[in-house]
């Protein structure tokens, strides 16, 4: 009986889970796409946000509210609100880069390097690789816009000619899905294994 057990899960963890969670993953770049058309250009400058849930208009924003606004979509999964609870009791572990006390719910979720910071205690961070193949739809991918500007990008579902896909983001014109995933050097790689 324990042998025919054994079977059973090994089934489902080899065959039927991986299924399930690219299900999963299409929704989040799903939701990622859906944007475009309705955030049509870059807007950084700080705004008071409505917590939790909080979003500036949605005709605006920065890269990080590409994620921010998939992730509410696809997963109901609100990554101001796990950032700042995660902040308020680890707030040491988190980058210094901007001279704060404490945490900020207005802002804290929408910088790239907390999100790097966050991803990595969830134990989402994957080896870096310029592969092709390594790069799943729905995987995060964090890199450097020259000369030192941090931008985040989503993997998408689609490839190039040369079968390298493509990601969703905003990097200046609105979220937009185009070839651009090698063209910074990347600085983290990123796949949920689950979202509560």
């Amino acid at each position: 009986m324990k042998k025919y057990l054994f079977f059973i899960i090994l089934f489902v963890t080899l065959i039927l889970a991986p299924h399930a969670r690219a299900g999963h993953e299409k929704e989040f770049v799903q939701a990622a796409r859906g944007q475009i058309g309705k955030t049509i250009f870059y807007d950084p400058a700080y705004r008071i946000l409505n917590y939790p849930n909080g979003d500036v208009p949605l005709v605006g924003g920065v890269c990080t509210d590409v994620v921010i606004r998939a992730l509410r979509a696809a997963y109901e999964y609100d990554l101001q609100k796990v950032v700042h609870e995660d902040m308020r009791e680890n707030f040491a572990r988190y980058p210094r880069i901007w001279g704060l006390k404490g945490p900020d719910k207005n802002i804290d979720h929408r910088r790239v390097p907390n999100l790097q910071t966050f991803f990595k205690r969830k134990g989402w961070d994957l080896p870096l690789t310029s592969n092709r193949v390594d790069f799943q739809p729905g995987d995060i991918v964090t890199c450097i816009v020259p000369p030192h500007l941090p931008h985040i990008m989503i993997i998408s579902d689609r490839k190039n000619v040369n079968h390298i896909p493509l990601v969703i983001h905003n990097i200046g014109s609105g979220t937009r899905e185009e070839d651009r995933l090698l063209d910074f050097e990347l600085t983290g790689h990123y796949r949920m294994s689950e979202v509560e």
